[in-house]
């Protein structure tokens, strides 16, 4: 099976995707390679409550989390749909932001520009 073209298997992920046994606790990093996401958007479902880090870990602490609840979430299509539509929704608010944030700043500089000319 080949690679997807948008989504190329760094080493690093290839390694650990091919490991026979798997640690018990992942980190956020080894967590996303489980379950075919990228690193960046384990805070995504942590923050909107599809993952439960172990322990109570500090806001700056590095999150660790069980293999066995991975194990179950990967296995159920209805989460995985779910955490997915949270990821693009989450992204679609903050590109939206970003939009309006560049659609006002674009507006002031014709404004200024407008009052000079």
């Amino acid at each position: 099976m080949s690679t997807p073209k948008d989504r190329p298997l760094s080493s690093e992920r290839e390694r650990f995707l091919n490991l026979r046994h798997f640690p018990a606790q992942m980190t956020a990093a080894e967590s996303a390679f489980y379950l075919g996401c990228v690193p960046h958007e384990i805070p995504v479902l942590v923050a909107q409550g599809f993952l439960k880090p172990l322990g109570n870990p500090a806001d700056n602490a590095v999150k660790f989390f069980a293999l066995v609840t991975l194990e179950e979430l990967k296995a159920d299509p209805k989460w995985l749909h779910r955490a997915r539509a949270s990821i693009y929704e989450y992204w679609r608010i903050k590109n939206a932001g970003r939009a309006a944030a560049e659609y006002q700043v674009s507006e002031q500089s014709q404004d200024t520009a407008q009052r000079v000319g």
